[in-house]
């Protein structure tokens, strides 16, 4: 009789286990799966205060004060029919902001506001600005500088 030469089930089991170890630790760093997170957080945050402003503008023209360089509705400080750029007016339009995302206090105040992750202490990095408006016929902005938040892949 020929002996069959082999792996036994019990050392297949051994190496697929150890491979799947070595995966599961390795691979996010191959993926950097951190960097897609926070741009795509930063991404959500920004269709936030854009829905918002959307909203608060209806609000607005529905009161007829779209029009008006200050007004107040529904207890949100609004600017053009928009709010205004302080972090009392967004947190009232933007549901669970105060929560999350913080202030970046060196930025500059001249009708714009940015917003970080709360525990990022580089204020120039990941960063959401939003600009008041500044006439009627010119909206607000939201912008995501490019900045290394951003996956270079994008």
């Amino acid at each position: 009789m020929k002996r069959q030469n082999g792996f036994t089930l019990i050392e297949l089991v051994v190496v697929i286990v150890i491979l799947g170890i070595l995966a599961v630790t390795a691979a996010p760093k191959f993926l950097n799966l951190q960097d897609d997170a926070r741009a795509s957080s930063l991404q959500g945050l920004k269709g936030a205060i854009d829905g918002a402003a959307g909203i608060t503008y209806g609000k607005a023209a529905i009161q007829g004060v779209e029009s008006k360089d200050t007004a107040t509705v529904d207890d949100i400080a609004v600017v053009y029919g928009y709010p205004e750029a302080t972090s009392a007016a967004l947190n009232s339009a933007v549901t669970g902001l105060a929560q999350d995302w913080k202030v970046v206090t060196d930025y500059p105040k001249d009708g714009k506001i940015a917003y970080t992750y709360k525990s990022n202490d580089k204020a120039d990095e990941c960063i959401v600005t939003y600009s008041q408006a500044t006439s009627s016929a010119a909206a607000t902005t939201v912008v995501i500088p490019g900045t290394g938040c951003t996956p270079s892949s994008k």
